[in-house]
């Protein structure tokens, strides 16, 4: 099971900075260390548990890389002139040559095929010109063209896949190609979702006066499942600090990692930061973010605890900026930041200094090739549709303080984000 060290994060006072609350991410958290042996087409999206060495080479052996004809480089005439060469054989991939080729010899290839003993170059079979047994190559041929040569992708020995990386579909051809059809991965994290509040329902049931549809619950464990989690959903928990106690006590002992958004700020009814206060502790709650002043790291026993804002948007940034690397750490990935883009602001904004922010914002087309980004109308934490029709968010730093057109900001695409 994950854990969080038990000294970790203590913290009282002025709000936490991003960058200081990613730091303590990273110096204190350690992945599971479960590690299973799985076959290539259950490995994507896993973490990495060993480096990958390559004991063959790729390609084994030099090969024509078209259709065409290979040759000794040697018989090319000199200058401008053609070269007439007699056709002694053929090769296909997996159908090597027959005969070797001789002075003044080609042989008909097929991109794939093994290169003939005796040739060492190739002619594209569009530049050639076939006449009865012979065949007609071009002036002007470099040595060596057209041919891969044995080793250029990997030589044997060669680090192909490196420990804690999150694989993917070329990592995953890259396994395929020097033989292996199985990856040694750590295990898939086991983690518990559940939300707050006697005003939220599923969807699907008729709502009361005052009440509202869960929809943070559901967006957590699709961005949970896009991660490879395992999921234990406990529903909707009653506005009752012990039931919530109960519910997180036992699933701590099953899982990983336990999300939920709301019931972490001070009010009456916010019973969850006090649930997890009393079997664990609450390492940071109060950062200098817009949206999701409320995001809190903790931990239930030994396991870890994450808990977002209420309002859907910024349960969806502070998942995307905090649970996730925190996540794909427990999980075994080495490098878990998102990337981020350069593009052309195309609005005007104005900001408090020592404050990290995010706006949701579209990209368009700009007329010198960088994309400008345009800002969602709305700002508010609660407008899920901004979420929907915006392609990512805008990261303001501390030190902005205004944004003006023409202006070049950070931009993450959501689509870094969500897989």
């Amino acid at each position: 099971m994950a854990q969080l060290s038990d000294d970790c994060f203590a913290f009282g006072g002025p709000l936490m900075t991003m960058d200081r609350a990613l730091a303590l991410l990273a110096e204190r958290v350690a992945p599971v260390t479960d590690v299973e042996t799985v076959k290539l087409g259950e490995a994507l999206g896993r973490a990495l548990a060993e480096d990958v060495i390559s004991t063959v080479a790729v390609p084994p052996r030099d090969n024509a890389a078209v259709d065409g004809y290979a040759f000794r480089h040697g018989d090319q005439a000199e200058g401008a002139a053609e070269t007439r060469l007699r056709v002694i054989d053929r090769a296909a991939a997996g159908h090597p040559a027959a005969r070797a080729a001789g002075s003044g010899e080609a042989i008909r290839v097929f991109t794939g095929a093994v290169l003939p003993i005796g040739t060492d170059t190739c002619a594209m079979q569009e530049d050639c010109r076939v006449e009865d047994d012979f065949v007609v190559i071009p002036a002007g041929l470099k040595p060596g063209a057209n041919r891969r040569k044995a080793g250029e992708d990997v030589t044997v020995g060669k680090i192909v896949l490196t420990e804690g990386a999150r694989l993917r579909a070329q990592d995953i051809g890259i396994a395929a190609s020097i033989g292996r059809d199985r990856l040694a991965v750590h295990r898939r994290l086991r983690v518990a979702v559940f939300s707050t509040g006697d005003e939220v329902i599923d969807p699907g049931q008729p709502p009361a006066p005052g009440q509202i549809f869960d929809a943070n619950r559901h967006a957590l464990m699709a961005l949970l499942r896009g991660l490879g989690a395992k999921i234990e959903d406990l529903g909707i928990l009653p506005d009752d600090r012990n039931a919530i106690a109960r519910a997180l006590g036992g699933a701590a002992e099953r899982c990983d990692a336990l999300i939920t958004s709301g019931g972490m700020s001070t009010g009456d009814e916010d019973h969850v930061r006090a649930a997890v206060a009393g079997q664990g502790a609450i390492h940071f709650w109060r950062l200098a973010i817009r949206p999701g002043r409320p995001v809190a790291l903790g931990q239930v026993g030994r396991t870890a605890f994450i808990g977002l804002p209420g309002n859907p948007v910024a349960a969806m940034v502070t998942f995307f900026r905090f649970a996730r690397p925190l996540l794909l750490r427990l999980g075994g990935v080495r490098e878990v930041e998102p990337r981020f883009y350069r593009v052309r602001a195309d609005f005007e904004y104005r900001k408090k200094a020592e404050r990290r922010e995010w706006l949701r914002a579209r990209l368009d087309p700009g007329g010198d090739g960088v994309p400008l980004a345009r800002k969602f109308a709305r700002d508010g934490a609660g407008i899920l549709t901004s979420m929907v029709e915006s392609h990512g968010l805008v990261e303001l730093g501390e030190d902005v303080t205004r944004v003006e057109p023409g202006m070049m900001v950070d931009f993450m695409p959501f689509s870094e984000l969500t897989a």
